[in-house]
């Protein structure tokens, strides 16, 4: 789990450059998730072996100069609701400006830690010229350049400092996060399970208003359930509900150790939804996708399930060893399913193999089948063990593991799944140094 933090301002001060130098950092970090919509941005980054998710609010604003304004105080305001911290970005070239001081009005009645970060400072000029922003009235500032790197490190050094430490919730129970676009049925998939109106349901989109918790213990289960918010209602947040939807499901994915992906069967496993479903690999959660309203289909013939099953598949390849179950909330048909294999799931993420039958089973097929030659240099692998995390992570050590490349780590994966079952789960390889 990572605290959040949040990148606002107004259009062209650097954001966006700013965010993609943070994500890009250490190899461990993950790329960004763009193009949610428009140009959504959520990455991983980390600073003196802190961890934290990063949202950049930049490119969101929509339509001419003249609603800009008002977008921006949009964003702003989601990210105040979300994020345990945010950066502030203004440019020292173009000085304070009427949006900025629109900005800073936010933020100064913020409970939050607001760092001001004072971009494009890349000479003693613009380092004196920085001081004019002292009148936003949000005390010191940051300055920087985005674009060399210079002054990130005091800024980052600030913020680790104020985030939360995200500790694991005192309840061992696992936790399954049904996450998806707003309106495709989460709340009624929910109520379904639980027998009761737990959720207020309506055919608004986005009527949850915040991520809630529910113990759930039938059938033998005993796990928690989160349902993700679509989004607070606010008349004015309706540009911004894929925004607000994503922003949600990020905190309630990595809180999670299992997602439900739940979208409308109708509108199709789109952009969005792939978008989530990636967000969740990327954590390492297990994963079960869920084809809601099922029922209201109505050319079953050419929407067979398979040729849909092999459309998602498609989406999300080479992770496709996922099972995707056709449901109905309003109906229940097959809830209970969609719960049992979310289980299976997490036991399959928890699973922990004895290196003795890894050994056992895998060096044969590695013998048999060794990685190919590269620059006429033969790699050996001797030994193989699983690493001691919530999650499945192998080593497998070797003569020369710079030379293992991509597709021999997938046939190794494939061979794991084939042999120890990690349906739902995303496996993770290291080659290392024998």
């Amino acid at each position: 789990m990572s605290a959040i933090v949040a990148i606002v301002g107004r259009p062209n001060v650097g954001k966006s450059t700013f965010f993609n130098r943070l994500i890009q950092r250490r190899e461990a970090i993950v790329d960004a998730i763009s193009g949610v919509t428009r140009d959504r941005h959520y990455g991983k980054s980390d600073w003196n072996g802190r961890e934290f998710s990063l949202i950049d609010t930049g490119g969101y604003v929509v339509g001419s100069d003249d609603i800009f304004e008002q977008q921006i105080d949009i964003q702003v305001e989601l990210a105040i609701d979300e994020a345990d911290a945010i950066i502030f970005m203004v440019d020292v070239e173009t000085g304070v400006t009427g949006m900025d001081e629109d900005v800073a009005k936010l933020l100064r009645r913020v409970d939050k830690p607001v760092f001001l970060a004072i971009n494009k400072v890349d000479n003693a000029k613009r380092a004196q010229d920085a001081v004019e922003f002292y009148a936003l009235g949000l005390g010191e500032y940051y300055t920087l350049s985005s674009i060399n790197g210079s002054g990130t490190g005091e800024l980052l050094d600030a913020l680790v400092e104020v985030l939360p430490q995200m500790e694991q919730d005192g309840s061992e129970l696992p936790r399954f996060a049904v996450v998806g676009r707003p309106n495709a049925g989460k709340s009624s998939f929910i109520n379904a399970l639980l027998g009761k109106e737990r959720y207020i349901v309506t055919d608004i989109a986005g009527t949850t208003r915040d991520s809630m918790d529910t113990k759930y213990n039938r059938f033998g289960f005993d796990f928690n359930l989160v349902d993700t918010a679509g989004i607070r209602r606010k008349a004015k947040v309706k540009e911004n509900l894929e925004f607000y939807s994503v922003m949600r499901s990020v905190r309630a994915i990595e809180h999670s150790d299992v997602c439900l992906i739940l979208f409308d069967a109708k509108r199709g496993f789109d952009g969005q939804v792939a978008n989530i479903f990636w967000l969740a690999q990327r954590n390492n959660k297990g994963v079960v996708i869920l084809v809601n309203k099922w029922d209201l289909v109505e050319d079953k013939e050419t929407n067979t399930m398979k040729g849909y099953i092999q459309e998602i598949k498609k989406s999300i390849e080479p992770f496709v060893d996922v099972p995707i179950i056709f449901i109905s909330a309003l109906t229940k048909q097959r809830i209970h399913k969609a719960i049992e294999t979310a289980v299976a799931v997490y036991e399959n993420r928890s699973k922990k193999i004895k290196t003795r039958k890894l050994n056992d089973v895998l060096l044969p097929i590695i013998e048999h089948t060794p990685p190919p030659a590269y620059k006429d240099k033969y790699v050996k692998i001797k030994y193989i063990t699983q690493l001691p995390t919530p999650y499945p992570q192998f080593a497998f050590f070797c003569n020369l593991p710079q030379y293992v490349r991509d597709p021999y780590k997938r046939f190794l994966e494939n061979k794991l799944r084939e042999n120890f079952d990690f349906t739902g789960v995303p496996v993770t390889i290291f080659m290392r140094k024998k």
